[in-house]
């Protein structure tokens, strides 16, 4: 790489950072500020009032149930994406388009009007609140990770796991050494989506929850709703932003790890699968 094009990357590279940066700086100063009043730039008095009364709101509390939310529905969305995503690829079901459409028909429909249809059904049939608010998120991930996954698969080469099997590979060794490596930005990507669905969610909880399931937005929502409240509004958005950027690093490292090495030859390099007997007079 030329020494121009390294110049421009690391720039272009500065000019992203500082896009997603500059916006934190007013949370940053907020945050930290115990007196700040205009026309002045800069707070007059600084202090950790913001982080000392969230704390005292029950951040930690809503940040844990948030953060199991986000866990749960990561954790049965992107499986239940992957599957359907397979099964479309492969055309193992009937009528796949009208199919592939009920999968992404909660992008489509109003949440709320959606919601409030089914917080009656739930309420008849008596589901706790946090199972309610979990499945309900569930659905509403799937056609993210529906759609990331089935991006994923038409780049997939089922060659791979044929060989694999004709080398006398099991079915196990297929999918930890073949799927799972050459799926795995998918399936990162699919689990970082589906986590922020839970995470983030403010509908959902605050109608299916009856209010009783405090989670990180709606105690962000009730702080900001009222007056004076801006330094805690600040701390608090700020540890919204924590489990994400994690979650994003984590995704990232997963898929570093995950995906096969590149080779130098022009041609794809055939997975290792282990276990693999491999024919005499192999190189």
């Amino acid at each position: 790489m030329s020494v121009p094009l390294r110049t421009a990357r690391g720039v272009l590279g500065l000019l992203l950072v500082a896009w997603f940066a500059l916006p934190l700086l007013p949370l940053l100063l907020w945050a930290s500020s115990a007196t700040w009043s205009g026309p002045s730039p800069l707070p007059q008095e600084w202090g950790l009032r913001g982080f000392t009364a969230a704390l005292g709101d029950g951040a930690v509390e809503a940040s844990l149930r948030s953060l199991a939310v986000g866990i749960v529905v990561a954790a049965l969305a992107t499986p239940a994406g992957a599957m359907a995503a397979r099964a479309l690829r492969l055309g193992t079901v009937r009528r796949p388009r009208l199919v592939a459409a009920v999968l992404l028909a909660p992008v489509a429909l109003p949440p709320f009007a959606v919601v409030m249809g089914i917080d009656v059904v739930l309420l008849r049939l008596h589901v706790p609140a946090a199972t309610g608010v979990v499945l309900v998120l569930t659905v509403a991930a799937l056609p993210y990770t529906t759609y990331l996954m089935r991006a994923a698969y038409v780049a997939y080469d089922f060659d791979y796991e044929d060989e694999a099997r004709t080398l006398g590979a099991s079915r196990r060794t297929v999918w930890w050494h073949v799927r799972l490596p050459l799926l795995a930005p998918g399936l990162a990507a699919a689990t970082f989506l589906a986590f922020l669905v839970g995470w983030s969610d403010y509908i959902v909880t605050l109608l299916i929850g009856g209010g009783r399931m405090v989670t990180l937005p709606i105690l962000l929502a009730s702080t900001a709703a009222g007056p004076g409240n801006e330094p805690t509004v600040a701390a608090l958005s700020l540890a919204a932003l924590a489990p994400p950027t994690v979650t994003l690093l984590l995704a990232a490292l997963l898929r570093r790890q995950l995906s096969p090495t590149r080779s130098a030859d022009p041609a794809p390099p055939t997975p290792p699968v282990s276990g693999v007997p491999v024919p005499q007079g192999a190189a």
